[in-house]
């Protein structure tokens, strides 16, 4: 697979992402809470990925070192739904979106560290004005923020370490693995988690047969399946920092969705900020494209 075509991949699986925050708002709405919303898409999202693994002709042997790695690192993704929800609680969505964006440039930290490689000048600029679009983008400017609880703070900046933590070992952890293999077992990790920390007693009352799921499969589809799915495929082959920066094509759909779907007003700095943020994305891959077509060139002229 080729840089560009796992980068489209990998866009695709971040710009679906963008949707799930119109599952989130819906379901509130229905006045159902956030743990039947993250259970019901865990447990749909894990079905789903199961099932068509099933599907599978060629069955594959994995060791249990490769089942408990791939489960261990699909928890990232169940621990960012926990703490991206709960900052919701204490702060404004804006602000816990902006927090959770922080992910940019905590990818790129985790690639300095623990790749030892060192961020390029074009990276700085990307993340950099991806940071800037994202300011806008969640119209950030235009409330008043003042004595913000430390705890939706807190759980916010944490849900983008763990998210910047999932995209980077989604690149990193049984990569020879088929992705139809991967993806199921790395949401089984996340559904475990999930399941321990909101201990659902509804799953065995008369609650269970309520419309939640609805809002859970629509969650899990474009949380929890597509993503991950696009994600197993296409993470191994692009850099870190790469990936962490085609993430956050996630916002620009979030704010466009919510604009179309739920009918939300999209103001001017916001619509700038969106542009602000694709340009930025496409900013270091623009640059290798015409570096490479430089490069094509040298060799026909030499040969």
């Amino acid at each position: 697979m080729t840089r560009w075509q796992a980068s489209f991949i990998f866009t695709i699986g971040a710009g679906l992402f963008g949707f799930t925050p119109i599952f989130v708002k819906l379901h509130l709405a229905a006045g159902y809470t956030l743990s039947k919303l993250i259970v019901s898409q865990m447990i749909i999202a894990a079905t789903i990925l199961w099932l068509i693994a099933c599907f599978k002709k060629k069955k594959l042997r994995l060791t249990r070192k490769t089942i408990l790695s791939l489960m261990l690192a699909g928890t990232l993704n169940g621990i960012t739904g926990i703490f991206y929800y709960n900052s919701m609680k204490y702060v404004p969505a804006s602000v816990a979106i902006v927090l959770l964006f922080q992910f940019v440039w905590v990818g790129v930290l985790y690639e300095w560290i623990l790749d030892k490689r060192r961020p390029t000048l074009p990276t700085y600029v990307t993340v950099v004005l991806t940071l800037i679009g994202v300011l806008f983008a969640a119209n950030i400017f235009t409330d008043d923020f003042s004595n913000l609880p430390f705890l939706g703070i807190l759980f916010g900046l944490i849900s983008a370490f763990t998210y910047a933590g999932f995209i980077f070992v989604s690149g990193r952890v049984a990569t020879q693995t088929d992705p139809l293999l991967r993806a199921p077992l790395m949401i089984t990790g996340s559904l475990i988690l999930v399941l321990i920390v909101f201990r659902p007693a509804f799953l065995f009352t008369d609650e269970v047969f309520h419309s939640f799921w609805l809002y859970g499969l629509g969650g899990a589809l474009f949380g929890a399946v597509f993503p991950p799915l696009c994600f197993s495929i296409s993470a191994p082959h692009l850099p870190s920092s790469l990936a962490t920066i085609l993430g956050s094509v996630e916002l620009p759909v979030a704010v466009v969705a919510a604009s179309i779907i739920l009918s939300e007003q999209v103001t001017v700095l916001q619509w700038f900020g969106i542009v602000l943020i694709l340009f930025a994305i496409s900013f270091n891959e623009i640059r290798s494209g015409i570096l490479h077509l430089i490069d094509k060139k040298k060799s026909n002229v030499t040969e």
